[in-house]
């Protein structure tokens, strides 16, 4: 019986790092170590608890948008029209059964209201500014699967998001808002939103079908696939300024030996952007550019030249 116990514990667990897509959150934990590692690179300090904090919050934060993401997505009947694949069409567990609506809706309320806790603290040891960055995250959040996405903004929110992460991360150990991090964060944002660009072209016939608007539905597959191409261009035109700027080290140019993946991934896109099982290679090689190119990145601020 205690096995039989185990094993369903376990199956459960499983199910929710589903429907809280852990492999995702990888692009918050780059966002907060890129504002770490920028303040590393300017004052050789950090402090622990803030970062263990900053992590926390942040990661309760995406884990939130992610599952209230599904709930409406759910309930709006899109996921039932989608083709799911491992990088679109939602997680497929409250389409099959798998977990209560209600349940997904509570524990997407629960992380946010767990990562605004954490904010609050940064608030009160912060000021304003925290307060700023936590009040947009608490009402992008919440209704980013509505009111966001149905408006065409879920690419910039995406992208304000990511700059925000390492705006706000860079300020609780560092006390200020540099030029230098509001930089690295449109590097973080623009690799944020490339992913979420490129995996919303399966989900293009379900989403026009249920009144949502992405970018790829307001400018058309076709034009969307040139769009493509615009978001690694913002991040190696931010990257090549704060090198020639001495706003980066040099070695932030490492993030440029991932650029055959883009390539890879921009004309895989233009050749299948109207196939799902054909695009899909290209899906995980666009999420896998991206998180090479943020781990490049923060290489060059943590090696010492």
């Amino acid at each position: 019986m205690n096995i039989i116990l185990k094993i369903a514990s376990i199956d459960m667990l499983s199910v929710w790092f589903r429907v809280i897509r852990v492999r995702f959150l990888l692009a918050s934990v780059i966002a907060v170590s890129v504002g770490l590692s920028l303040n590393w690179w300017h004052t050789s300090s950090l402090d622990v608890f803030d970062l263990i904090l900053t992590f926390v919050g942040v990661i309760a934060l995406h884990a939130s948008v992610d599952l209230l993401n599904d709930f409406w997505d759910f309930k709006r009947g899109i996921d039932t029209k989608t083709t799911r694949t491992k990088m679109s069409g939602g997680t497929g567990v409250l389409p099959e059964g798998l977990l209560k609506p209600s349940s997904v809706y509570r524990a997407g309320v629960a992380f946010l209201i767990l990562g605004s806790v954490i904010g609050g603290y940064f608030v009160i040891t912060d000021g304003i500014t925290i307060a700023i960055i936590l009040g947009f995250a608490i009402l992008s959040i919440y209704f980013y699967s509505t009111k966001i996405v149905d408006s065409g903004l879920g690419e910039f929110f995406v992208a304000v998001k990511g700059a925000l992460i390492v705006v706000g991360t860079f300020f609780i150990q560092s006390g200020q808002i540099s030029s230098e991090s509001v930089l690295a964060g449109i590097v973080v944002g623009s690799l944020s939103s490339l992913v979420l660009f490129i995996a919303s072209f399966p989900d293009h016939d379900a989403d026009k079908l249920k009144g949502r608007k992405t970018l790829v539905i307001i400018v058309g597959k076709q034009k969307g696939v040139k769009l493509f191409w615009i978001f690694p261009t913002i991040s190696y035109l931010a990257i090549i300024f704060g090198v020639v700027a001495h706003m980066f080290p040099i070695l932030s140019l490492m993030s440029f030996f991932a650029i055959p993946l883009m390539i890879k991934s921009g004309f895989g896109l233009q050749k299948n952007y109207d196939s799902i099982d054909n695009l899909i290679p290209h899906m995980s090689t666009t999420l896998l550019f991206g998180r090479i190119t943020g781990l490049l990145f923060i290489l060059g601020f943590l090696i010492p030249i």
